[in-house]
């Protein structure tokens, strides 16, 4: 489950990562007496689990409380990447002096856990990957000994952050062991004027599998916003394993591992996938279409590749499903399948009688990825999203769990 920005900044101040001050708004009038608490001016921040909301008007400085209130009654309006603004979080501005990148994730291939850290904060940290690798630090770290002070002293000096942030690389990871994440992240994590350093963003991704041991957690999913909740949240009420990415191609697989190397090979054909969804093993009729629902329920999906390898489950079965899958949902976007493992040829067979005007087969991930990457690029953008609607009340976040910038 990926969190909300106010959510993680909960969490951060819990185990004593410090943030800036910050109130939660959920109409433009509480998001004006937000701003008046915080003595006038304050940042507005969309609250969506959607990278980019600088870039899409999500974040906006404001010198006066009638400013934040203008402010929060325009963003409150965005959709951004699929997901409409229902909150808002008036942060506390700080003057910066320097901005970080950190994070904590699980490193699956190499079955350990890994610090990623920059001096290069504020920014995709992915166009810093591709354009400067040397600039991001990877120390793998050991899941017993954990980030010791010893530890966040070897991160700090091999990304280039200053001593002071060693502390907040401590409390980091006492967060992500103590709630069972599978990511934490900062960007950015600042060095103030007068040298303090505090987490202004937050995304946290907690371990969906460890729900039974923090049945506190569950406040996080009823506070996923207003009825339905977003995609993630409708493809969670269908019991699917679904997560919206950025991209323009739409994923479907049965497997975790497979439907992670399909968003690999998608990217390397030059489209970004838009989303990981797995099916699991027994991709039924009704599982097969709630996940081209939900699929074709994200407006930057473009194509849709569907890549199946049939075990327990054989591949003709599969395409019955996809068959009646397509009965039951408006395909408006082409779709791309790829069959492979038991009764594969059959499969295949059943897609052809259907011959659906939208879906091509591909006997190849490389060829299905391919094809679905060109069938995106090649699709005219979308028209502009129409306003969402706001939603009323509010509340603060409470004192000492408050979000940044």
């Amino acid at each position: 489950m990926d969190l909300f920005e106010y959510q993680a900044h909960e969490l951060f101040a819990r185990h004593g990562v410090p943030v800036p001050a910050a109130h939660l708004a959920d109409d433009p009038a509480a998001a004006r007496t937000a701003a008046r608490r915080l003595g006038g001016a304050a940042v507005v921040k969309a609250q969506v689990k959607a990278g980019g909301r600088g870039k899409a008007g999500g974040v906006r400085p404001a010198a006066t409380p009638d400013e934040a209130q203008a402010h929060a009654a325009a963003v409150l309006a965005l959709t951004i990447k699929g997901h409409p603004v229902r909150r808002v979080l008036l942060a506390q501005p700080v003057e910066i002096e320097a901005e970080f990148y950190v994070s904590y994730l699980l490193d699956r291939a190499e079955r350990t856990f890994l610090a990623i850290a920059s001096a290069e904060g504020g920014m995709d940290i992915e166009e810093v990957a591709a354009t400067r690798p040397d600039a991001l630090a990877r120390i793998p770290v050991d899941a017993e000994e954990g980030v010791t002070p010893q530890k966040a002293r070897q991160i700090a000096e091999a990304a280039g952050l200053p001593a002071e942030a060693e502390p907040v690389l401590v409390a980091l990871w006492r967060v992500f062991v103590a709630e069972d994440a599978l990511l934490v992240e900062v960007n950015p994590l600042v060095r103030t004027a007068g040298g303090r350093v505090l987490a202004l963003d937050g995304k946290i991704t907690l371990d969906d599998n460890a729900a039974v041991l923090h049945p506190e957690h569950a406040a996080y999913a009823e506070q996923d916003g207003a009825p339905g909740g977003g995609l993630e949240a409708a493809a969670r009420a269908k019991g699917l394993n679904y997560v919206k990415l950025d991209g323009r191609v739409g994923v479907i697989g049965n497997g975790a591992g497979l439907v992670m190397s399909t968003l690999d090979v998608v990217a390397r054909c030059g489209a970004d996938p838009a989303n990981f969804l797995d099916i699991g093993g027994g991709a039924s009729a009704r599982v097969m279409a709630d996940g081209l629902g939900v699929v074709l329920g994200d407006p930057d999906v473009r194509a849709v590749l569907v890549n199946v390898f049939g075990g327990i489950t054989a591949c003709d079965a599969v395409a019955e499903g996809i068959v009646q899958a397509l009965a039951e949902v408006e395909l408006t976007k082409p779709l791309v399948v790829r069959l492979d493992g038991n009764n594969a040829a059959a499969g295949r067979a059943v897609l052809a009688a259907a011959a659906h005007p939208l879906v091509t087969q591909a006997d190849t991930m490389d060829e299905a990825a391919r094809l679905a990457a060109d069938l995106a690029n090649a699709a005219p953008e979308p028209a502009a999203d129409p306003p969402a609607g706001t939603t009323a009340g509010s509340r603060p976040v409470p004192a000492g769990r408050q979000g940044g910038r």
